[in-house]
This record gives structure tokens, sequence and C-alpha cells, in this order.
């Protein structure tokens, strides 16, 4: 039970305030969330924003209705939908989890049943014991951490202060309607306790907000100084012939997993020699931010003979993949270097 009492005023905020979600189900319907719509959610919103995520969550459930059929879905075909949204190692592990919940023949109801999902976190697991079984989970995103540590005015900085505002957190979890209010807290951080000028004066917490009265609010969560990203460089080779460009399926693990790409070398440990003997040019440079490192690449153009065997990938034409479904980066560096041989 609460220590502070939050749960009604915030709940009742929540049935007027609540946003309107594609994933979500309403206040007061007194229905539960569909688990795989609530799974699937979490799973593209991490590290990623509520309107990214919206128009592939609409793509994805309606390719995939429901977890069986994403699990029966081609890793290729669910590869190429996720280009774009980032951080590729999701893709591969939303795939071995659904497939596990398939074999399985349903979610788990429980919260270790839930955790022991392949790629299934803390987080994630409890976002879809409390929205989707209501059980009284305690969910702590970065919204909520910034509530919790205004509420509580802590002054420890991230990342070391998560252990102490998960269980601040913890205490406020209720055993009513614990995934609605899960969610008013998510929406409570994004709409009103935001990062930048919190609007206290409408905040439905703001007579128990303890940094609110001692004027802190606006410093609050603390946060560690972040180190400075490096920047790699490397190099890309894009051969061409015919109209087929020669790509490859990047190993399953590492930097953009699992996903086509131009064969290159120097920024992600892969092989340091060209995939062919031909005369390469250097036609465009492409910069991309990953989360610790930035990166420069040269993007070298060469056209292959036919029959040329490269020792690397192999020749597509265009009809046998879509450009846009490349990942963010060889989709840049792909369109840089086609630019310079094509006409626009």
């Amino acid at each position: 039970m609460s220590d502070i009492p939050i749960t009604r005023p915030l709940l009742d905020w929540y049935d007027i305030h609540a946003r309107a979600l594609p994933w979500r189900v309403p206040p007061l319907s007194n229905q539960l969330a569909d688990p795989y719509r609530i799974w699937l959610s979490e799973v593209m919103l991490q590290q990623t924003t509520v309107a990214s995520v919206k128009a592939y969550f609409n793509r994805f459930t309606t390719l995939w209705p429901t977890v069986q059929s994403l699990a029966a879905a081609p890793d290729a075909v669910v590869m190429a939908e996720w280009a774009g949204l980032g951080y590729y190692a999701r893709a591969r592990n939303l795939l071995k989890c659904a497939r596990t919940i398939a074999a399985i023949g349903a979610f788990p109801t429980t919260l270790e049943g839930l955790m022991a999902l392949p790629g299934v976190g803390p987080y994630t697991a409890a976002a879809v014991a409390a929205i989707a079984f209501g059980l009284p989970a305690t969910v702590v995103d970065g919204n909520v951490e910034r509530v919790i540590a205004r509420l509580h005015n802590v002054q420890t900085p991230l990342p070391s202060a998560k252990s102490e505002l998960t269980a601040l957190a913890a205490r406020h979890t209720p055993q009513t309607r614990p995934g609605d209010y899960a969610q008013a807290m998510m929406d409570l951080g994004a709409t009103i306790c935001t990062p930048r000028s919190p609007a206290c004066g409408i905040c439905p917490l703001m007579t128990h907000c303890i940094a609110r009265a001692a004027g802190t609010q606006g410093d609050l969560p603390r946060k560690s100084p972040k180190q400075p990203k490096p920047t790699r460089r490397g190099t890309l080779w894009l051969a061409h012939r015919d109209g087929a460009w020669l790509l490859e399926t990047r190993p399953e693990k590492g930097l953009l997993g699992g996903m086509l790409g131009i064969p290159g070398d120097g920024w992600d440990g892969s092989g340091s020699t060209p995939p062919l003997d031909l005369t390469w040019k250097p036609c465009a440079e492409v910069r991309h931010t990953f989360t610790h490192f930035h990166l420069i690449l040269t993007v070298q153009l060469a056209q292959a003979p036919v029959g040329a065997n490269p020792r690397r990938g192999q020749f597509l034409k265009e009809g046998q993949f879509k450009p846009a479904d490349l990942p963010t980066l060889m989709k840049k560096a792909f369109e840089a270097a086609t630019s310079a041989i094509l006409p626009r």
C-alpha cells in the first residue's frame, strides 16, 4: 500500500487525460489489454519515441495480428519491416520470444513466467503483468523514474539511483487498477512532469511532491556526466552489375545483426578486404550515430563483370529487395552511392 496517497488523484487525472495509443485499452473500460499488443509496443518503445513507434506498431499488427502469426513469419520479412526503427537486436529477440510463446501456447500469466521469455527484462515483464493481467507489478521506465525522483526529491544521480527509484516506486504500486496506474505514471511523466519546464501547476500530485516544495523539481532527476562518444571510421564496398547490387546478410550477433547490408570493414569487426578484386572508387561519405559511438564511412563503388564471384554476399536486383527496407545506415549509404551513378 502506498505511503503517500497518490493513487486516487493520479487515477482520477488519468481517467480524464489518458493518451489515446493504439495498443491501449481506455481507462474505465473494465477490460484488460491484449498481452501481445502490450508486449509488442513495449519492445518497440525501448529507446524509441511513441511518435516513431505508432506507424510500425500499426503495420506489424496489421500484418501479424497475433503472436502466433508473428512467430510464423519469415525472419527476413520481419527484419525488413523493422528497418528504420533501430536497435535491431530487439527484432531478433522479438521473433525468438514470439516463437517461444507460440510453442507454449500463450503468454505466461505470472511475472516470473514473463521474465523467463527470451529478451524480456524486468520492465517489459512488469508492464505486461500489470497492464495485460492486472497484477500489482512495479513498472519503471524513464518517465516513472523522473516522477518518482521529483516526488521524493531524490538527489542521487542516474544511473546510480535506479535501484532507489525502483524501491520507492514499489511503495506506491497499488493492488487495484495496477495497469491503469502504471500507464498513468507514464503519461504524467510524458505530458506534465516533463524533463524541462514541468507543468507543476496542473499536476495532480503537486501537493505531494517534495521536490516542488523544495524548488528542486527542475534539477531532477540528476544524471552523471556522460562520457564523450568516440568516432569510428570504416569503408563500405558497393559493387553493381546489370541493375544488381552486391549485398550481404549481416551476422546474427553484433550491430545491425541479421539485416541486409553493404559489405564493409573497419567499424564493426568484419572482414578487412573488399568482397571482390575490382577497381574501387570513393563516391560518398556517410555519417551515422549509434548509442555508443559516431561513425564516418567512405562508400567505395565499383562495376563488376558478369560472372564475378564475390567472397561475401550476393548480387540482388532491386526487384529482389527494397532499398527502403535496409537499416538506416545502409539506406543512407545506398542512396548516396546510387545517386552518384543513377539520374534522379
